[in-house]
Order: structure tokens, then sequence, then C-alpha cells
């Protein structure tokens, strides 16, 4: 890997990050995002937060951005086996805390699709247009693009409890008024601030899951985790078609209430401070209080940058990636492609089941049936897709390229095209009703596969970026998302059913290429980037990929 040398220093105006082990995942990295988005800033000093150390504390000299003179430091750590260590905790205890943060994610994925089922509802009592009642989905997916440019950093610098708890009950609150209100103006304004509110959760959940496991440990809590956002959207609509037929559509927001409720009160009353930096800093101010001695302080405390600095680079970062870095941009566009798909079906079905076969809209959500049951096998597959992975890892002796998280992304992207071409000449009003329902099977079978592997690209390739890559990927997918639901009715009606599926299945197709192009070039792309992770020799990452772990001039030595 790249590594700086006095015959190689870097260019002045463009360094090159230095790389960080392959086994960073992205909750990894979003347990830390102010860190990582210094050019000069590198995971590797998050090591305070991970290491057990006899004696808690780690000696450190380091010049003082007061005075700038050399000052020894006790950095505050964990000690050996520390039951203060979230990791430590009891296995049992640790599964609570998963299943409590991703029934959290279910919640709020639930609350961004189940008010699908009775838009036509809203547009009564108010006297409002189907395109004024869909920005009620609209304003609700631009939160979530929003909101993690602020809770991000919020909790690196208050820990994740607090912002998990203050953003939930917050969320809770303005429910309320939207299932009250009395006229479409409360309800976009309520649904705004929910979708801002509703982010933090699916912000900081990775992180959540990277505290309290090991890296070894991980694989089957994160698949039950990526398995929430996705099973969310595919149940709400379900849930919401019988809600809506017999109660009406304002149940369809206490229903939101009634879970948003339950995941706070859980949050709240079960689940503790999980960020390690956040209780490493308790601990040290607690030693510098009894102890009167000011050296007892974390890496955390000794950052020199002031605070705006810091929410400045981090609000900047995501686009200057998004902008500058192919990598970044395509798989952004496709993300936002999938992630469009996703919330246009919640439109597509009541179109193909609602007006063309006359449904009611409880029988209309008994379709997204398949679509739940194609994202629950995903997530089922998930650790085996992680076992490959590890195999890799281990084949290419620890330093596998990150083009290699790209093969479940190669193989599954083919299923949202086979999915929409299935669901788009089968949605004929004369034809059985299951054709559709099947090609959503497909479509939900590959969102998680594509999704994680987009994911971990990224943290591969741009590790001491990966959290402000991330926050530009969901920035644009949720921008993308939230207009989509806003032509995809005048689409079908313009173009047929058959054709509006068909359009988007070609799209889908096309993306395809994006996976392919990377595989085989994004270690060439990687070379020429400022901010990405790259090796020394610019051959190095495709000898690695075809499995040849040695040069051929180390292979010629070694046989000689």
């Amino acid at each position: 890997m790249h590594t700086q040398h006095p015959e190689h220093p870097p260019a002045p105006h463009h360094p090159k990050p230095l790389p960080l082990p392959h086994d960073v995942r992205p909750g990894d990295v979003l347990s830390a995002p102010l860190r990582t988005v210094g050019s000069s800033a590198a995971l590797a000093a998050l090591a305070e937060f991970t290491t057990e150390t006899a004696t808690g504390e780690i000696l450190r000299t380091v010049p003082s951005h007061v005075s700038g003179v050399l000052r020894s430091y006790e950095l505050v750590t964990f000690t050996l086996s520390d039951p203060g260590n979230p990791k430590n905790w009891s296995k049992g205890f640790k599964w609570w805390c998963t299943m409590v943060v991703a029934f959290t994610c279910f919640a709020v994925a639930f609350a961004s699709s189940v008010i699908t089922a009775d838009l036509a509802g809203v547009s009564r009592e108010f006297g409002v247009s189907d395109e004024v009642a869909l920005l009620s989905i609209t304003v609700f997916v631009i939160g979530f693009g929003l909101g993690p440019l602020v809770f991000a950093p919020l909790s690196e610098m208050y820990g994740r409890r607090p912002v998990y708890v203050l953003t939930l009950f917050l969320a809770v609150v303005f429910t309320i008024p939207g299932a009250l209100a009395k006229n479409i103006q409360t309800l976009l304004v309520t649904r705004a601030i929910d979708g801002i509110c509703f982010s933090a959760p699916m912000t900081l959940v990775g992180g959540t899951l990277a505290d309290l496991w090991k890296n070894e440990e991980r694989g089957v809590p994160m698949a039950a985790f990526s398995a929430a956002p996705f099973l969310g959207p595919a149940i709400g609509p379900l849930v919401g078609g019988f809600l809506s037929d017999h109660e009406g559509w304002r149940w369809l927001y206490w229903i939101q209430l009634i879970l948003a409720a339950v995941a706070w009160l859980l949050l709240t009353f079960t689940v503790p401070e999980t960020y390690t930096a956040a209780l490493l800093l308790a601990r040290a101010k607690k030693l510098r209080k009894e102890t009167g001695d000011d050296r007892h302080v974390t890496e955390q405390e000794l950052d020199p940058r002031p605070t705006g600095e810091r929410l400045r680079l981090f609000l900047l970062r995501p686009f200057q990636l998004l902008f500058l870095e192919p990598i970044v941009l395509f798989l952004s566009l496709y993300m936002s492609v999938l992630y469009g798909l996703l919330y246009m079906f919640f439109v597509a079905f009541p179109i193909i089941y609602q007006q063309g076969k006359g449904w009611s809209a409880s029988s209309t959500g008994l379709m997204f049936i398949p679509l739940a049951l194609g994202v629950v096998g995903s997530a089922i597959c998930s650790p085996w897709v992680n076992k490959h992975y590890l195999h890799l890892v281990r084949k290419h002796y620890g330093r596998p390229p990150p083009e290699v998280r790209l093969i479940p992304m190669m193989i599954s992207c083919w299923l949202i095209p086979v999915g929409l071409f299935i669901f788009a000449w089968t949605s004929y009003p004369s034809m059985h009703w299951i054709g559709p329902a099947i090609g959503g099977f497909p479509v939900g079978f590959g969102f998680i596969f594509l999704y994680n592997a987009c994911n971990n690209y990224l943290v591969d390739s741009y590790q001491q970026q990966a959290a402000s890559a991330l926050a530009a990927k969901t920035f644009l997918r949720s921008i993308w998302g939230a207009c989509a639901v806003l032509f995809t009715t005048q689409m079908y009606n313009r173009l047929g059913y058959q054709w509006a599926s068909t359009l988007l299945a070609f799209i889908g197709l096309a993306c395809c290429a994006i996976p392919y192009v990377f595989y085989f070039k994004g270690a060439e792309i990687r070379k020429y980037s400022t901010f990405a992770t790259f090796d020394e020799d610019p051959e190095d990452d495709t000898r690695t990929l075809r499995g040849e772990t040695q040069s051929p001039q180390e292979k010629q030595k070694e046989d000689v």
C-alpha cells in the first residue's frame, strides 16, 4: 500500500491519504465522522478508543495547541476486559441493544412508506391535487438527506444516546399534529420535521453496531440491521392498506406514533451510551476531578481544530467527493436510482392494482409481501457473503483491493431489471394478479446486496474520508427518492403500465455496467484521486484481483 517515503514525497497541494486496514467497516467510520474529514486525518487515531491497556491510560507527548510546547498527556483508555467497554458486555445484552436499534430503523422506514396507502384520502379531505399529497413523502425523504449532515457530527461531540433520545422524542411529538392536521400545510411541515428527526437513527445505527461488536462478530448483527431499512418500506403499504380501508388515513399517522414511541421508550430506558469516545471522555473528566491532574485527557480533547472548522469540513467534504470523485458520483447515482425505484413502487403498485384492477388498498398492500420476502431472503444470505469476503481476505494475505467488495454487486445488479421486466409485462389489467407481485421478489432480494456492497466499497476506497463519501451518497439518493414519487403517476399515465416499468428496467440495466467498470478500472481511478486510498504500484490492485499476491519480480527472486 502507499506509504510516505523520502524518495517519493507527496505533492504539497494534494497529499495522498495513508491507507488503513481493510477490515474497517462502515460502522467504524460512522463512529467518528469528524476525524475523517481532514486530508491528514486517519482512522488509526481511533486506536485509543478501541485499545485496552493494563493501566487504562497511554502516555503520549504532543505539542500543546495553545502554547506549542511539548507536553505529556495520559490518554484515557479502557482497562483489560473493562466492563465499561461496550464490546465486553454480555452477548445477550449486546443483542438486545442491536435489536432495539434495528427495530428503531424499521419504525423509521415504516413511517416513510405507510402513508402511501391512502394519499387519495388526504387529497379528498384537504381538497388538494395528488401531487400536493405526494409532497408528504417528498419532504420526509428530503429530511433523510439533510439530517445526517448535522446529526453525525453532533453524535461525536455529545455521544449517540443524547442524539437518539432527543431526535426520536421530537419525531414522536411532531407526528401528533400531523395526525390531527386541519390543513395540508400543517401536514407537510410536520412531515418535514419528522423526516429530519427520523434520519438520526438511520445515521447512527451503523456506528452503534461498531461500538458493540468486534469485527469478526459483526456479520450477523449487520445483516439484521441491513434488512430493517428495506423491510420497513415493504411492510408499510401492507399495514397501511388495511388501516386506511377500515380507519381512514389519519390512522396511518397514529401507527407511526405508536411505533416511534415504543422505539423511544426502549432506547431511552434500556440502551445506555455505546460511543466509546463519549464514555472515555466522561471517564477522563472524572479522573481530572478526582486527581486534580489535567493531564488525563482523550485524543478528542487534543484536537486543535475549533468546532466550527470541523463542522465546516464535515459539511463541505461530502460535496467535494460527490462532484470530484467518479467512484462516489456514479455509485451515488446508482443508489439514487434504486432508492427512487423503491419509492416509485409505492405509487406504481396502487396504479397497477387499484386503478388497473379495481382493488382496495388493503388487497394492494398484500402485493408487497414478495418484495418483503426478497429483503428477508437477502438478509439471511448476507452472512455467507461476508464469509466469502473473509475468504478473499485470507487469500490475499489481509490485503484485498477494495474492488473485491463489488463482487456481490456484480451478481445481484441483474436482479433489479429482471424483476422490473416481470413487473412491467405482467401488469396488464386482464392478466393474473400474481405476476407483478412476483416481480417484487428479485427486486427486494437484490436491494441489500447492492446497498451493502456499495457501502463497503466506498469505505475501503475512501477509508479516511469514508464518512463524507457515505454522507454524499445518502444526500443524493434521498433527494432523488424524494423527487421520483412526484412524477411517477404522470409517467405511468403517459407511457402506460408496461412501458413505464420497462423504462425503469432499462435504467436499472444500464446501471449494471457501473460495478463492472469499477471492478476492472477502479484501481486506476483511485490512483489519480486526491482522497482515495491506492497502491503505490498501479498494477498491484489488478494483480491482486487476479489472485496474484506477488509481483513478477518478487516471484522470480523467490524462485531463484
